[in-house]
């Protein structure tokens, strides 16, 4: 029986990249927050879904940003 993702090398090399995936949306997620509480709208979009050929997949995102209005008028 083969193992998962190529072996024992591959399986942690692929747990590393998991692992700063997660880490690196830890910290998306906290900027989104961030730029919420200042007044911003925040969507994440997939703009792309990637292939390695093997049948594993990716999305990848892009931001949509909108601001509050903001009204400048004195009465």
């Amino acid at each position: 029986m083969s193992e998962p993702f190529g072996g024992p090398g591959k399986r942690q090399e692929v747990e590393t990249l998991i692992r700063r995936v997660a880490d690196t949306l830890h910290r998306l997620n906290e900027q989104i927050e961030a730029a919420v509480k200042a007044g911003a709208t925040v969507e994440l979009m997939r703009r792309s879904r990637i292939h390695n050929g093997s049948g594993q997949w990716g999305d990848q995102m892009i931001p949509i940003i909108r601001m509050a209005e903001q009204d400048d008028r004195k009465d």
